[in-house]
């Protein structure tokens, strides 16, 4: 655990820090087009249009943790609140609110993102709803199915015995038991949230104003064999982000399985 929580913590702080670590606009071109690693200046090379590419990586970060995290968040809480009303009323909001789940898991979320986004236009708040609209129904299927086996359990009974009302019980007393597997589900949601929105970017679909990660893999698709670092730096940087988010998960995962224990 301590190793992804230490890449975290660095990640995170590239993020917050990029004007500190790479002041000035990272979109801005200049003269220096397609300097290799290690050049004076520019450690990582430059692209096409000479910018720096360390600068570019820094500051796609913010978006790429930006939107990671903003979705994951955004869908916990939409699927939390689904999966507590469809597991704790049962009989006709189960089956409404799981048969609406069925629908959106269906749905090709790649596809369906990529169309959004190019019919409503770009843009990172959009991405951001797209991805949470599209992410709520694993968790609410958790979510349902831990508070159903605890709507009997012995401290529930006991909470509605002291007069507790029902809200108030799924907020205080069951949805805390619900907390471990819901926060392993939130890491690999961000993990899918950065690989989807990389995606988009790959596609011209991101924020143009913004740098992203995506985007700079969609600038060099034309320059794979004569300026290879153009497309190898930001893969590595998505590849590692995800990585270390899906470590995350199934730390988190093993500290709570009591056989792991």
């Amino acid at each position: 655990m301590r190793l992804p929580l230490l890449a975290l913590g660095l990640l995170l702080f590239c993020a917050l820090a990029a004007p500190l670590l790479a002041p000035g606009d990272p979109l801005a071109g200049s003269a220096d087009a397609l300097l290799a690693p290690l050049s004076p200046g520019h450690p990582l090379g430059t692209d096409d249009l000479g910018r720096d590419l360390l600068a570019l990586l820094i500051h796609g970060s913010r978006v790429s943790l930006a939107v990671g995290l903003a979705s994951s968040v955004c869908s916990l809480a939409i699927g939390v609140l689904a999966g507590a009303v469809a597991g704790w009323l049962g009989g006709w909001a189960d089956a409404a609110v799981m048969r609406v789940a069925e629908f959106f898991q269906t749905l090709p979320r790649f596809v369906l993102a990529l169309i959004v986004i190019a019919l409503a236009g770009p843009g990172i708040g959009k991405v951001i709803a797209v991805i949470a609209v599209l992410a709520w129904p694993q968790t609410a299927r958790v979510v349902r199915a831990e508070i159903a086996a605890l709507r009997g359990a012995a401290f529930v009974d006991a909470a509605r015995l002291g007069g507790m009302p029902g809200p108030a019980i799924v907020l205080r007393e069951v949805l805390p038991q619900v907390a471990g597997p819901v926060l392993v589900l939130a890491a690999l949601d961000v993990a899918t949230a950065i690989l989807l929105e990389a995606g988009l970017g790959f596609f011209g679909l991101g924020d143009p104003n913004l740098a992203s990660w995506g985007a700079m893999l969609n600038e060099a698709q034309q320059y794979l064999r004569s300026a290879w670092w153009m497309s190898v730096f930001p893969g590595l940087a998505i590849g590692a982000t995800v990585l270390v988010f899906n470590a995350l998960g199934d730390a988190a995962a093993a500290s709570l399985d009591p056989r792991g224990r």
